[in-house]
């Protein structure tokens, strides 16, 4: 096998082409392999103490499973409650809105003649329905991919137990997969596994824990700030931070519109403005490089292009996996570029 990077990306590619045919039905598979893969080290950890892998499986699966159950029960009627009230006093944010920066938008298109006024209209028109559109077309993905009647009867009762079975057999699938390697190339391929694993391992438990601890601290501080909906954009903004500075400015851009709709003066927005400062400086400088470090191999418009194409191919399963599947292509093209970079081809030693 003279170029095993090949076959590699070949293997990519149609892992690609089958999940994209499937994706319908592999959601609650793939959730399941997520949350095993995600609960493995504390499995190790339990087998270290003296507890059989069983046994383990049976204590992380039950607890983890309970945990995300106990949260929908208390954090559901938290968001509905407050979706209901945001609903209920838009009218109120649209006069507060209009009061506060109406005088200011008039003021600035007085200065634009009727032709730049109609190119204004018409350039904002055409951008927000080629903007809708791109929305629209994702969320009918996710929908397609995930939020069904069928998909989520296979959540909640597929998931759990192909977590079950996939944290329980671990070591077994890893083993067997690695008796299936070509002998000549098991330890290039092994080498570039571990990588990958080392990458997963920084960026996507470590990168969980922090969206966790920064979705629960903008929600608590937003919603005793006083900020309508403040617990639906904290949590909504520790979740895009698992994308890097995007849950910060799109929770700290939502919450300060919402901030002057309430209020129409200044004291509640430098308050948001206090809370997301302090939410950033510890992501940074505590956070991250506790959890994620520094070293993690993947660059953060990487991650937002793999997630969003991941997510517009194959709904909440290209989601889930847009991320793996970056790693795995990085991992490759960074070996490919390795050995291009040692060839006689790139030193200009071949032979012609």
């Amino acid at each position: 096998m003279k170029h095993p990077e090949r076959w590699w990306l070949a293997i990519v590619a149609a892992f690609a082409v089958v999940v994209y045919g499937l994706s319908g039905v592999l959601l609650p598979f793939v959730a399941g392999m997520v949350a095993a893969y995600f609960l493995d080290p504390i499995a190790g950890r339990l087998g270290r103490l003296g507890l059989s892998r069983s046994l383990s499986t049976v204590l992380i699966t039950f607890s983890f499973f309970l945990f995300i159950g106990a949260a929908g029960v208390f954090l559901l009627p938290l968001i509905e409650s407050q979706i209901s009230g945001f609903i209920e006093h838009i009218p109120e944010y649209r006069h507060s809105l209009q009061a506060r920066f109406g005088p200011v938008v008039e003021q600035w298109m007085h200065h634009l003649s009727p032709a730049d006024l109609e190119r204004l209209q018409t350039a904002l028109g055409e951008h927000a329905g080629a903007v809708a559109q791109w929305v629209v077309g994702i969320l009918a993905q996710l929908l397609k991919g995930g939020v069904a009647l069928v998909n989520v009867l296979s959540l909640l009762f597929i998931m759990p137990i192909v977590t079950f079975y996939m944290l329980r057999d671990w070591d077994e699938l890893v083993a067997k997969v690695d008796g299936w390697l070509p002998r000549t190339q098991a330890g290039i391929i092994r080498a570039r596994m571990v990588e990958i694993d080392q990458i997963l391992s920084a960026f996507v438990r470590g990168q969980a824990m922090v969206c966790a601890t920064l979705g629960t601290y903008y929600g608590v501080a937003l919603s005793v700030a006083g900020v309508d909906l403040g617990l639906v954009i904290g949590l909504t903004a520790g979740l895009l931070s698992f994308v890097p500075y995007l849950g910060m400015l799109t929770g700290l851009t939502v919450a300060l519109v919402m901030a002057f709709a309430q209020t129409g003066d200044w004291p509640l927005p430098a308050i948001v403005g206090a809370i997301f400062a302090v939410g950033h400086l510890t992501e940074s400088n505590v956070l991250t490089p506790k959890l994620v470090g520094d070293r993690i191999g993947l660059h953060p418009l990487w991650v937002m292009f793999a997630l969003m194409a991941g997510g517009a191919l194959a709904g909440i399963v290209g989601l889930l996996l847009a991320v793996p599947v970056a790693a795995i292509v990085g991992v490759i093209l960074r070996y490919a570029t390795a050995r291009y970079l040692e060839s006689p081809l790139y030193r200009g030693t071949e032979r012609t």
